[in-house]
């Protein structure tokens, strides 16, 4: 049944796509929510979902409709969480730098540009292959899944390399080297 709705969707069917999202609306609303746990966070992204499951259905492969649909819900529910960790640490951020007394504040600029550009030239000693998903997820802040996209591979193989440059900066570096 999945099979011959997604063919008419793919064929420009709308009223089948209402279909689908009647079918898995719970499915991935539970999904989300199971990682976000706050009802409209979760409700919104559901939304967004299925915005996702729209236009990504042309790379769909037949491999287990359910599971696709579950596994880029739960993608994007962590993402949004990632997302709003850091929109809450940048907040933390620009309050200390607020609040700090004027000198203070110059001189905590100077060191944290200081800190991005020894950063920068550390990475360059990354191995090749985990330079680029280095600066993409933690300078560009771009989800596993944009990573993916970019480089024609799945999310899973991003986390993997992410691992894996992250245990090579633990054997190779010092974090003496950082303060």
């Amino acid at each position: 049944m999945d099979e011959a709705l997604i063919e008419k969707i793919k064929n420009g069917n709308d009223h089948a796509f209402r279909l689908l999202v009647e079918k898995y609306r719970n499915v991935v609303f539970y999904a989300v929510y199971g990682v976000l746990r706050n009802e409209k966070d979760a409700e919104d992204a559901a939304q967004e979902v299925f915005m996702k499951i729209y236009t990504s259905l042309p790379r769909y492969e037949k491999q287990g409709f359910k599971t696709w649909v579950t596994r880029i819900a739960v993608n994007h529910a962590i993402d949004i969480k990632r997302k709003k960790v850091r929109r809450k640490e940048d907040q933390q951020v620009e309050y200390e730098e607020f609040h700090a007394e004027p000198a203070a504040s110059v001189e905590l600029q100077v060191l944290k540009k200081e800190q991005q550009q020894e950063l920068r030239k550390r990475i360059e000693e990354l191995p090749e292959n985990y330079q680029r998903v280095v600066r993409g997820f933690y300078i560009q802040e771009k989800s596993f899944q944009e990573l993916a996209e970019e480089e024609n591979v799945l999310p899973k193989s991003i986390e993997v390399k992410l691992y894996r440059a992250r245990q090579w900066m633990k054997k190779h570096w010092k974090e003496d080297d950082f303060s």
